[in-house]
Parts: C-alpha cells; structure tokens; sequence
C-alpha cells in the first residue's frame, strides 16, 4: 500500500473542528505519540529520503518503514507498519535491539494527535490534527491507496484540502522540519 498525503499548518484548529464536524468526519480519541526515528548503519537515509522510527501510542507499539517520497503534488510514500509488544519496556527493547544491530538513535518527535474518519465518495480519509511538540499545529489528510488508484486518492486529498480552506501543503516530514529548525538555530 502506498501513503497518500498531504499536510498543512493550521492557523485555526477549532474553525476546522467545526467545519470536520459539519462535514460529519467522526472524532476519534486523542493519542499522545512518541516517534523515535533511527539512522541505519550503512545507509544514509537524508540522502534515500527513507526512515525507520518506532511509535508509542499511548500503551500500543509500532516500528514503520517509509520509503522514498514520489515527485507528486501530495507526498506519496510505501509504508510498511506492523504492531509489536505493548507497553514502555517493549518499546526500549526494540531500540536496544535496533542499536545492537547498528542503528543509532536520531531524534524523537512528540505530539497530541486527534484523529478524524471521513467517508466520502468511497474514500476513507484519515485526517488528523497533530501539535507537535516545538513545531506547532498541523493538519495532514492521508488515503491508502494501491498503484492503480494512486492519481485519484491524490485528487481526492487535494479536493477535500482546497474545500476545508487549506493551502500550501508541505512535503517534509515534522523530523525534517525539526532537524531544519535546530540547524538553523545553531548557525545563529
């Protein structure tokens, strides 16, 4: 399955509350998420444009692999995800064991999620508002979508975008925006 999505600051997160609701999107819960993202040992994954990161869901666990972002208008990416043991001790296992194998720890990003579904048209759209510790609030719409229906997953995301006032979206990731941020902090 490939990521389809595109994300946006957002100026006003109660004015897209409403409009969401308006629409008739249903509120899922609040998650608090932890992404650990790594660097492999033999790859540099700047210049690859992949990543590999472990997320705490409140309790849940995932590891993601992210390849490659496509030259499209939304940032469309293979993402494989697959859960893993429960709880904090789990989540420090696995880093332990990805560091054991080479991997080093790069950095961690850290967010509220509130998540929306929103069926429409035969799509199943995930919209989530995410504040995103030191960067700020963001809203990303994401499909799932096989090769074949690729061209019009990303025309759903932008037609639903362009309908809830959202413009300019942005192709890089809340870790490339932090590292950026730092960078630029450090040659002032």
């Amino acid at each position: 399955m490939l990521e389809v999505e595109q994300k946006f600051l957002l100026a006003d997160k109660d004015a897209l509350f409403d409009q969401l609701e308006h629409l008739g999107a249903t509120r899922g819960t609040n998650l608090e998420q932890e992404d650990l993202y790594f660097t492999h040992p033999v790859r540099n994954f700047a210049e690859t444009d992949e990543a590999i990161r472990i997320r705490r869901n409140g309790f849940d666990n995932r590891i993601t692999y992210k390849g490659p972002k496509r030259a499209t208008v939304s940032k469309v990416r293979k993402e494989i995800e697959l859960a893993f043991e429960s709880g904090q001790l789990a989540f420090e296992q696995l880093s332990e064991m990805l560091e054991l194998l080479g991997f080093c720890p790069l950095r961690v990003v850290r967010k509220l999620r509130i998540p929306f579904n929103y069926l429409h048209h035969q799509h199943s759209f995930e919209i989530t508002v995410d504040e995103v510790e030191g960067l700020g609030i963001f809203v990303e719409i994401e499909l799932l979508a096989e090769e074949s229906e690729l061209q019009e997953a990303d025309a759903a995301i932008i037609q639903l975008a362009a309908s809830l006032g959202l413009t300019h979206p942005i192709r890089a990731s809340y870790l490339g925006m932090l590292i950026e941020q730092e960078t630029q902090s450090d040659s002032v």
